[in-house]
């Protein structure tokens, strides 16, 4: 069996993490099996659906790195269109066939009928059911009739009188009680497929073979079996993925934080560091990994490593993975992320070894790209640092002054920009033997007078990237 998942966002809005997670499960399930991810756009909300969205959506999945095999720009003629606004008349001919069937048929009560049936099943402390007197086929012919002239009914499915029992690779066996649904509308009467006869028959004629997806459309499900089963189609195996909460417990909204792709896009995520931290929610690694790549996950992603149990979206846990993701990348990857931020013309006209040698020191201390700019500001440009009282410590004692002294002497030698690793050897050594100061205050006295600070990156890394003009204006601002 080729196995075939699909994605079927409704462009409704921006993607949500959550469907982020649910299309990353798919195209490694795809990728592991050597399948097919197929992207089916659900489009039946007129009103909501727009053509913006679907584009948002295509560019968030394609900065995530999932590819789709087959979609709407790349139609596979076999089972096209991928839209369901386009397939309209497709839904039509299979709701008129189970009709035919007597599997379904059609329905002309009004709103009001409707509303009464509810009103009736809620005064009796039952869940409602459709009562109507169209399922009775001895009204067939007047539906026709009334269709006949002009009239529009909406088609209903006769939902069968017996249990449904779904084995469900994440939640185990389901069992669906009888009577848990009564007859539901699969076409509403202005010709509108509903969203899960849209479903089930595309993932039928699409010969999609696993459904993975979010366990909110659980409830869902007992209705699409019965189409499934109505249709003569074979049932795709299913994975309900746990729901993604807040640390209130709730499921994750706006009011966690950030909540679609395209924000997390433009606060500077990693793409990689995304789908490594959503993965995460939800899914463990066979050897407890937390810091991976999609291409590592392929060769060990299964459905049996998931867990039933409700995810809880950690932010800072994301921003630490992000972070790893920074140290796992090359320096000339990184050089030309850095590059397009602002505030970065010191670190643009730099040669290729400084950039590189920066960025080597930096990148362990950065959670975002847009760290970068901040730290070489902070760490190698900044010449007016505060004086704190850890720093007013190393400045109170009796060698410190000394060093500055020195330090102030040696720096108005140098002609070069920055000085080497051997130059600060050399200062390390003068202070050390010549000047006698050994232990914590050579080490944080140098430190003090070369960074304005009492903690920080290893020096023989961090001085040789910072301009001696820099040195010259911190040593000047420890001596006032």
């Amino acid at each position: 069996m080729t196995v075939r998942v699909r994605f079927a966002p409704s462009p409704t809005g921006y993607l949500h993490i959550g469907g982020a997670r649910t299309a990353l499960y798919n195209y490694l399930y795809a990728k592991a099996t050597g399948g097919t991810f197929v992207l089916r756009i659900e489009d039946t909300d007129l009103e909501r659906s727009k053509a913006e969205y679907e584009k948002l959506q295509i560019d968030d999945l394609k900065w995530l790195g999932l590819l789709h095999d087959e979609g709407p720009d790349k139609p596979n003629p076999k089972y096209a269109p991928y839209r369901q606004s386009e397939r309209t008349e497709i839904y039509q001919k299979h709701a008129q066939e189970l009709v035919d069937k007597d599997l379904a048929y059609y329905d002309f009560c009004t709103e009001e009928e409707l509303d009464a049936m509810k009103e009736k099943a809620a005064a009796e402390g039952r869940d409602p059911v459709y009562e109507g007197k169209w399922k009775d086929p001895a009204f067939h012919q007047e539906a026709l009739d009334r269709i006949a002239k002009g009239e529009k009914p909406a088609i209903r499915f006769r939902a069968p009188k017996k249990s449904y029992t779904l084995n469900d690779k994440v939640k185990g066996s389901v069992t669906y009680p009888e009577n848990m649904v009564g007859d539901f509308v699969i076409v509403r009467s202005n010709g509108q497929p509903v969203y899960n006869f849209c479903c089930v028959v595309d993932d039928y004629l699409m010969e999609i073979t696993h459904v993975i997806r979010g366990e909110d459309h659980l409830n869902n499900t007992v209705r699409q079996l019965m189409i499934y089963e109505a249709l003569g189609a074979k049932i795709p195996e299913f994975a309900h993925v746990s729901l993604l909460i807040g640390h209130d417990r709730q499921k994750l909204s706006k009011r966690h934080g950030a909540t679609s792709v395209n924000l997390y896009r433009s606060e500077h995520y990693l793409p990689e560091a995304m789908c490594n931290y959503l993965c995460l929610l939800g899914w463990s690694h066979p050897t407890e990994k937390d810091i991976f790549d999609k291409q590592d996950i392929v060769e060990v992603f299964s459905l049996d490593r998931f867990s039933a149990s409700s995810a809880m979206y950690d932010l800072e846990k994301f921003k630490w993975v992000n972070s790893e993701h920074i140290k796992k990348m090359d320096n000339a990857s990184l050089i030309l992320l850095i590059e397009q931020e602002p505030e970065t013309e010191f670190f643009r006209k730099q040669s290729p070894e400084w950039k590189n040698a920066c960025v080597e020191l930096l990148k362990r201390y950065a959670q975002f790209i847009t760290d970068f700019p901040k730290l070489v500001n902070e760490l190698i440009l900044n010449d007016d640092p505060e004086i704190t009282d850890p720093l007013k410590e190393i400045l109170s004692w009796d060698t410190t002054p000394q060093i500055l002294a020195f330090i102030a002497e040696e720096t108005g030698k140098v002609t070069s920009e920055f000085i080497s690793e051997a130059e600060l050897n050399g200062w390390m050594e003068h202070v050390k033997k010549i000047m006698g100061v050994k232990g914590k205050p050579l080490f944080q006295g140098v430190r003090a007078a070369l960074t304005g600070h009492d903690h920080g990156p290893d020096l023989k890394f961090l001085i040789p990237l910072t301009p001696v003009r820099v040195l010259k204006n911190r040593v000047a601002h420890l001596n006032k």
